[in-house]
């Protein structure tokens, strides 16, 4: 059997990260599905209405 090496090498630093800008862009990405989940609600529920069996 061959070795296989580590898929990542360990890191020799902990790289930066702009943790305020992440969660700016996690919250921004949940609004937009909330959002979007509620606009697609609505549709379904005013289509119902106007082409109701």
């Amino acid at each position: 059997m061959a070795h296989h090496a580590e898929p990542h090498p360990p890191l020799d630093h902990e790289s930066p990260m702009d943790y305020a800008q992440h969660e700016r862009t996690y919250n921004g990405f949940v609004q937009g599905v909330k959002w979007s989940v509620i606009a697609t609600a609505v549709v379904v529920i005013i289509l119902y209405f106007l082409i109701s069996p």
